[in-house]
């Protein structure tokens, strides 16, 4: 289907909710969206391509058809394409891996003597559960640990029908555990041990402690001594549980932190999980670059993580504002059978802890991160973003520099896979601009002076970089485009555009094309980087040629005037031409007298 077919049935589409779904050339789904109104939101997908980010053309190329379902309510459109994205995984949907449980743990209080076990899901059977983990590994860790802690059996005997039908193990001896295969602990003490491994599972350590700091004076008092040390060590035991904060509260948690952050190569969502006013777990997601809006990344992803994961507390604070934060909420609520609280925190303590998620995902990112990994990324972001045909492992940098107007140099730095390699550098004394300042021409002239010596074989300027980068706006980078042209070249050329700020924003083509930069961190700092060394070397060049200058002739040849006062009037004035413009009056606030009249007259002996 062509583009302005495609338009065209845009132009028919309902103002109404519902989920709209990208279809390729083949028929396969490759994109699933909702809107509130179908017609507004799946017309931005038609828009001129560079008012799109870079995912999203990649996206529209290749659209050939889209279908519709229309719904009641938002609410019903978010549900619907939470549904449609499970069961169709389109390539350009932020995608969760759904093969990744959350198990709970189950524990049968009818049982006289009950185990703590893993299960994938709770039932309705009367039993208690305590979860959702991030695994089964984690889950088993928490039994274990607090089985340790407070000496409960972790073999698969039945008690009471198997007390006194084999000898008590090897963690009996090691003093690991109670030992109810003796016979010698009844129903109701274990139901004790019991009901405080509840506590630690609910999160409410302090509760537990402050019970067995009770009993342990109570027993000291009574001059049970052997009680009382078992109790101090289940105490200790318990406190540095509580340290260490092995126990997820999972269902019992009351507010998740989620934030969002996006490195050079990758973009991570972190998850703290807090409960009973206590940092308890952390999740993390990794996804290769992302080039979608924060905001959709998150909505996303929280709508699939807590639907797999099928427990929602009841607040998620969210480092990025939602577009549609109600239908989420609502959505969440629906899970969680009960109303969530979903917020940005701005200042305070909320924040604090979006800030601190935020923190666990950059140092996540960063661990996972290699340089070469994210030098290659760059490249690899630079070539899609600018379209061309292969990867950039070499590129070319140019600027021109003068000294008030006068002594033009031209610089050229090399970045080979990402990396400078300063042997390739070359300077250009620029001779056209001898006649007066003219960057367009000194442009052109570093640049032939530069092809043509690739031309002639010249090993010094072999080869040719993957791309041609311009220290400036459209007029210089035609320039580069007419000299490629002139010599047969087809080498792709762009200039580096900067915003108010002095940064560079954005590439410009010789068409007028410009791709924008700021919002993708990797190729920000490549090209940033890139302009800033071209621009360093280039006034590195022109400063070391006025240095010779000013010290071979001008400022020595005037009486008075030493290397000291040499060096006060440049770090004064800054330069030849601005010494040579000052009045006797503005020479002599650094000069004696007759020394300022002296430069005065030098630099005025014609008038």
């Amino acid at each position: 289907m062509t583009r302005e077919q495609l338009k065209e049935r845009v132009r028919r589409l309902p103002q109404q909710p519902g989920v709209y779904l990208h279809k390729d050339k083949t028929g396969k789904v490759i994109y699933v969206g909702k809107a509130k109104a179908l017609k507004n939101r799946v017309s931005n997908y038609f828009q001129p391509p560079e008012s799109l980010n870079a995912k999203t053309r990649q996206l529209v190329s290749h659209i050939d058809d889209f279908d519709i379902i229309v719904t009641e309510t938002e609410f019903e459109a978010l549900v619907l394409e939470n549904s449609m994205i499970k069961k169709y995984k389109p390539k350009y949907n932020i995608l969760l891996k759904d093969d990744k449980g959350y198990p709970y743990i189950r524990l049968d209080t009818s049982a006289p003597y009950p185990d703590f076990k893993v299960v994938s899901k709770p039932a309705q059977d009367g039993a208690r559960y305590f979860g959702p983990y991030p695994g089964r590994v984690a889950a088993r860790r928490a039994i274990d640990t607090i089985s340790e802690a407070l000496h409960l059996k972790t073999c698969t005997r039945v008690f009471p029908r198997d007390i006194g039908k084999d000898r008590p193990c090897l963690n009996r001896h090691l003093g690991r555990c109670c030992a109810p295969c003796t016979g010698d602990v009844s129903p109701e003490e274990y139901q004790a041990l019991i009901g405080q491994a509840v506590s630690l599972f609910e999160g409410d350590a302090k509760k537990l402690e402050k019970e067995l700091t009770d009993k342990m004076n109570e027993a000291a008092e009574e001059l049970q001594f052997e009680r009382a040390a078992l109790l101090r060590d289940r105490l200790r035991a318990v406190q540095k549980l509580g340290t260490r904060q092995h126990v997820v509260a999972g269902a019992y948690a009351e507010l998740d932190a989620v934030s969002f952050v996006q490195g050079q190569t990758r973009a991570c969502i972190c998850v703290l999980h807090y409960g009973g006013g206590a940092l308890q777990d952390k999740e993390y997601t990794l996804f290769s670059l992302v080039e979608s809006d924060p905001s959709e990344v998150l909505e996303a992803f929280i709508k699939q993580y807590y639907a797999q994961r099928g427990a929602v507390p009841k607040t998620v604070l969210l480092s990025h504002a939602l577009e549609e934060p109600d239908a989420v909420a609502e959505y969440l609520s629906s899970i969680a059978e009960r109303r969530v609280e979903l917020a940005v925190p701005q200042r305070g303590e909320r924040r604090v802890l979006t800030r601190l998620a935020e923190t666990n995902a950059r140092e996540e990112i960063e661990r996972r991160e290699k340089q070469s990994e994210r030098r290659h990324k760059s490249l690899e972001l630079l070539q899609h973003v600018t379209g061309m045909t292969a990867l950039p492992l070499r590129l070319e940098a140019y600027d021109i520099s003068n000294f008030a107007g006068q002594d033009t140099v031209g610089s050229m730095v090399v970045f080979v896979e990402g990396q400078p390699k300063k042997s390739d550098y070359r300077k250009f004394k620029i001779a056209c601009a001898a006649n007066g300042q003219d960057d367009y021409a000194s442009m052109r002239e570093m640049l032939t002076r530069r092809v043509q010596r690739y031309v002639d074989g010249d090993e010094k300027f072999t080869p040719l970089p993957s791309a041609f980068l311009i220290d400036g706006g459209l007029g210089h980078v035609r320039i580069c485009r007419e000299v490629l042209d002139a010599y047969g070249l087809t080498t792709p050329c762009f200039g580096m555009v900067k915003d108010d700020r002095h940064r560079t924003r954005a590439l410009v083509a010789p068409d007028g094309r410009e791709f924008g930069i700021s919002a993708t961190p990797a190729l920000f700092a490549l090209i940033g980087r890139i302009q800033e060394e071209v621009h360093r070397f280039a006034i590195e060049y022109n400063r070391k040629l006025g240095g010779k200058k000013v010290r071979g002739s001008t400022l020595d040849n005037i009486p008075g005037v030493g290397e000291k006062r040499r060096a006060e009037l440049l770090r004064h004035f800054g330069s030849i031409e601005s010494i040579r413009r000052a009045e006797e009056g503005e020479l002599a606030r650094i000069l004696p007298q007759n020394t300022a009249r002296a430069v005065y007259e030098y630099f005025h002996k014609e008038d």
